[in-house]
């Protein structure tokens, strides 16, 4: 099997979710790890924008991208000890991120039940600190393998090393520094589930389970997923698109005296998270159409592509949205993809 692949003027628009109309000036499918120091040498990578892709869920190209888009295609998973209570599990950067998760259920490791169906690859995971239903991934990094492109080498990071914080890491403020190749998973086979995410107990008995196995977890987390989120193979979109916003207790305050009923919960002694879907619901944007660009009519945080909106289009209603929801409750919303 070739290494590598290179287009020159490739189409991006099958590459991504929101199959907006993009084109990059290279794009490299990558099926090999250790392609990545020629291909990078072969195209004078340093000379112009990189632009790692996974499965294109979390990105929204507004332009063209002149520059080299690196698609990683790599496949493995493997578990590299195993103590008969927990493991260490790696999986290179290409798998799928859900695969992974039920592949992960089925040799009976507990804790990512929660993230399963998120779109994307193993390799986004630790980039964007993906999170849902309670957890995040960063809870089961033991480490990032990646290739350095400064100092053209392959590295190891440790958990720590990423510096995790709320849908950041090192990678995502680095994207011009490390190509993430693979991920290191410390799993457990018995690990106390996180139930307390809002429906999550409720889908479970209407699935009639009381005592609920991983599996089953994933299962009804499943079912939320579904029935909220638009299916990307269906409607373009890239899941949720805004971050809940992490705002002082002291605006907080302020805002429970016009608004007592914003939901919003704990994030530290200082701070708390609030619902961008309730902002921007209670700002009527909930099932709204522009033209072919639109906010789901199940989840408004969800900005859709029906079918002929490009991105300048999509992100145009985004930035309407932003300032709309400062104007009214003075809270900046911040995008979840990445925004070319």
């Amino acid at each position: 099997m070739e290494r590598f692949t290179l287009i020159r003027n490739a189409r991006l628009d099958q590459r991504t979710t929101f199959r907006v109309p993009a084109r990059a000036a290279w794009l490299a499918d990558v099926w090999k790890s250790s392609a990545l120091p020629p291909l990078l040498a072969e195209t004078a990578a340093g000379e112009r924008p990189l632009l790692l892709l996974g499965d294109g869920s979390n990105i929204l190209f507004t332009r063209d991208f002149e520059g080299l888009v690196i698609h990683l295609a790599t496949r493995g998973i493997e578990i590299l000890a195993d103590d008969g209570q927990q493991a260490t599990v790696r999986s290179a950067a290409g798998e799928n991120w859900d695969g992974f998760v039920r592949w992960t259920l089925a040799h009976g490791f507990s804790g990512l039940e929660n993230l399963i169906l998120i779109p994307g690859t193993v390799g986004a995971a630790p980039i964007q600190n993906i999170g849902a239903y309670g957890a995040e991934v960063r809870e089961f990094v033991q480490a990032v393998e990646a290739f350095d492109i400064i100092e053209q080498r392959f590295t190891r990071l440790s958990n720590a090393a990423c510096e995790f914080a709320y849908r950041d890491s090192l990678f995502k403020r680095r994207p011009q520094r490390y190509i993430v190749t693979a991920v290191e998973f410390l799993l457990h086979r018995q690990r106390p589930m996180q139930l307390a995410y809002s429906g999550v107990r409720r889908q479970l008995d209407v699935m009639g389970i009381n005592r609920p196995t991983p599996t089953d977890l994933g299962r009804a987390i499943e079912c939320l997923r579904r029935g909220k989120l638009p299916d990307p193979t269906v409607i373009g979109n890239a899941g949720s698109f805004f971050k809940n916003p992490v705002i002082p207790i002291e605006h907080l305050k302020l805002l429970q005296r016009a608004h007592p009923d914003v939901p919003y919960h704990a994030h530290d002694h200082r701070a708390c998270k609030l619902s961008a879907a309730w902002l921007i619901e209670a700002c009527g944007f909930k099932g709204m159409r522009e033209g072919d660009a639109g906010v789901a009519d199940t989840h408004a945080l969800v900005l859709v592509n029906y079918g002929g909106a490009d991105g300048a289009q999509v992100w145009a209603l985004a930035e309407r949205i932003r300032n709309t929801v400062a104007d009214r409750f003075g809270v900046s919303l911040e995008p979840e993809p990445l925004v070319i």
